[in-house]
């Protein structure tokens, strides 16, 4: 499906897994798989989308590699990845890890997964504001040594928080 309002790339597609798909994933959350588009092989991170599902965006060099255009049906097959990769840190989090030596030591040693789920919860901000506080608090959290993010639905079904992007008509 092409995005309804896909920012300033607009040559970008998603697909939103089925449920019994999702369901049958480690995760409701963040969940690194790979998989193939047509036959193209690929490895990707699904996102949540808000209703116990997740949805994959499609960059356009994977889509033209699969041979997709925008609307069209297409075989996928996927699985997750096992062990889940670590996530790439955004730069704000990390200067604020490297500014704060207990924080850092408590969050190296968290799991991937729980790394995952705080780079998630910084990451899904949607205002300047909440993600400078996300870190902060973070920072916060993991230097009196908590080793998981409080109070996150990693799959935004409790609280709307996340979903898949709105399709095109």
């Amino acid at each position: 499906m092409r995005p309804a309002k896909p920012g300033d790339d607009d040559s970008w597609a998603f697909l939103v897994l089925p449920r019994s798909i999702s369901d049958a994933l480690p995760r409701r959350g963040r969940t690194s798989v790979q998989g193939a588009i047509n036959g193209h092989p690929f490895q990707a991170t699904l996102e949540p989308d808000g209703q116990l599902s997740h949805w994959l965006r499609v960059d356009m060099n994977l889509r033209e590699a699969a041979g997709v255009q925008f609307g069209e049906m297409v075989t996928v097959q996927i699985s997750p990845v096992s062990p889940e990769p670590e996530p790439t840190v955004p730069d704000d989090l990390q200067q604020a890890l490297d500014a704060c030596p207990e924080a850092k030591t408590v969050w190296e040693a968290t799991t991937t997964i729980a790394r995952v789920d705080w780079v998630h919860w910084v990451e899904s901000a949607k205002q300047a504001k909440t993600r400078k506080s996300r870190v902060e608090n973070a920072c916060d959290m993991l230097a009196k040594g908590k080793k998981r993010v409080c109070c996150f639905d990693q799959s935004g079904y409790y609280s709307k928080s996340l979903n898949a992007p709105e399709a095109m008509r």
